[in-house]
């Protein structure tokens, strides 16, 4: 199911302009979101952030057809992943962004699979680093060719994801979440400006969940070395939710099994119930 121009459309095509710069030069950033019986998983954070990206890369645009797809998506299925996606529009020939942008907005929705939530992940290095010097790092931007690439050559060998290094050698990210570790009870997880995206769960997991469970948490880098010496591994997104990490490369963990961890999945299923306005059993497999 498509939305464009304040309705949903069905099918899986819409009107494209071909100078769209989205589509010429990947200047657009998108979102992620879980739609749960109508309503959207911390939707006011994942409407912030998409309209904050925007504005990073210099245009602006207004919350409320924002939310208005995503909640229109979110109704079209009953567990739903929803893809929210904003670009420049279409400008001249070039390189230089036009000095009147016109956005176009348009959002996509698919089943979400209910049992992905949880669902442990093996996880291996990739030689392709990501690059922390880059603003658009820290961005969802529409160029996601180095994580396809990664994506393909980690399956290859037998693992789901890749794990990402920046250009310092320090840990990043997983390809499709954020990476947390456990470490003498402490929650560990790379810094923004180690070329990680501010994920949804990340922030909620660092400013509500954590510390609610009486638990330590900390932002600040890490080595293939730290996670060697991990306790337990985990990555987060708004589909997946909390993955345990079952291992990485030939470094086989339990993190399934960790007490912290089951602590966390209990909150981050209440948290999601919660803000939809659900039961938690409806996130059951």
């Amino acid at each position: 199911m498509l939305w464009s121009d304040g309705r949903l459309v069905e099918g899986g095509t819409l009107p494209f302009a071909m100078a769209d710069r989205g589509l010429l030069l990947g200047d657009g950033v998108f979102d992620t979101a879980l739609g749960v019986q109508g309503r959207v998983a911390f939707e006011a954070a994942h409407v912030d952030r998409l309209t904050a990206a925007a504005a990073a890369l210099g245009f602006v645009v207004d919350r409320a057809p924002i939310i208005e797809a995503m909640r229109a998506l979110a109704g079209t299925v009953p567990l739903a992943a929803i893809r929210t996606t904003l670009t420049r529009g279409p400008g001249p020939r070039g390189l230089a962004p036009p000095p009147e942008p016109a956005p176009l907005l348009f959002g996509s929705a698919a089943p979400a699979r209910a049992s992905l939530f949880f669902a442990p992940l093996r996880l291996t290095f990739t030689s392709i680093a990501r690059n922390d010097t880059s603003p658009t790092a820290r961005l969802k931007t529409l160029g996601y060719l180095d994580a396809v690439l990664a994506a393909r050559d980690a399956q290859a060998q037998g693992f789901d994801e890749p794990l990402f290094l920046n250009t310092k050698g320090r840990v990043a990210c997983a390809g499709t979440g954020n990476l947390f570790a456990v470490s003498e009870g402490t929650l560990v997880t790379p810094p923004l400006e180690d070329g990680v995206l501010p994920g949804i769960v990340r922030a909620e997991i660092l400013s509500k969940i954590a510390p609610d469970l009486g638990l330590a948490v900390e932002e600040r880098p890490l080595l293939p070395a730290d996670l060697e010496a991990a306790e337990a591994v985990f990555v987060t997104n708004s589909l997946r939710l909390l993955a345990p990490v079952s291992a990485l490369g030939a470094r086989a963990y339990d993190s399934a099994g960790h007490p912290a961890l089951q602590r966390l999945c209990g909150a981050v299923r209440a948290a999601v119930a919660e803000a939809c306005g659900i039961e938690a059993e409806a996130l059951d497999p």
